[in-house]
């Protein structure tokens, strides 16, 4: 067998086994009511993170506006957002551009929403009239991550192997 060369300095790939079971056992770090996600990519060296977002309640979750652009992959569920027409099931993809703002609704007949999010930069939380509620990027969440990690006393050495 032989070895991929690697340039110098880069940051080492990574592989998560059965990282799209959504039936596995993993960390869910609680973000609100009913909303939690499970990081797969913390990288605070480029500024993005991949993870899961796990909602388990019905409604608004949030209205905001993103700084960099926005992957999803709808894994279980649907959700969609109030200024747009479409609605995102299991098995659809939706790219957000930066600068869109938007306000993420969960139906009421969903009893459960897991969407995988590729964020890049981050977004910024906003009430109906625009004001600037709260951030979230990359150390936003690893900082949430770390807490919840050593709160319940999980290794924080699976945690930090996410980090880039």
């Amino acid at each position: 067998m032989s070895s991929i060369p690697t340039v110098a300095g880069a940051a080492p790939g990574q592989f998560l086994p059965s990282a799209l079971d959504l039936d596995a056992q993993r960390v869910w770090v609680p973000q609100a009511p009913g909303v939690s996600f499970s990081p797969l990519l913390l990288n605070i060296t480029q500024g993005y993170y991949v993870n899961m977002l796990r909602v388990r309640r019905a409604g608004i979750l949030s209205r905001h506006r993103h700084t960099g652009p926005v992957h999803a992959f709808t894994l279980r569920g649907e959700w969609y957002y109030r200024e747009h027409p479409w609605r995102a099931k299991a098995g659809d993809y939706v790219y957000e551009p930066p600068g869109e703002t938007h306000t993420l609704i969960v139906p009421d007949e969903c009893a459960e929403m897991i969407t995988l999010f590729h964020v890049s930069g981050g977004y910024n939380y906003l009430d109906e009239q625009g004001q600037l509620m709260g951030v979230e990027d990359v150390f936003t969440k690893l900082a949430a991550a770390r807490a919840h990690w050593q709160a319940i006393g999980a290794s924080p050495q699976t945690l930090e192997s996410l980090v880039r």
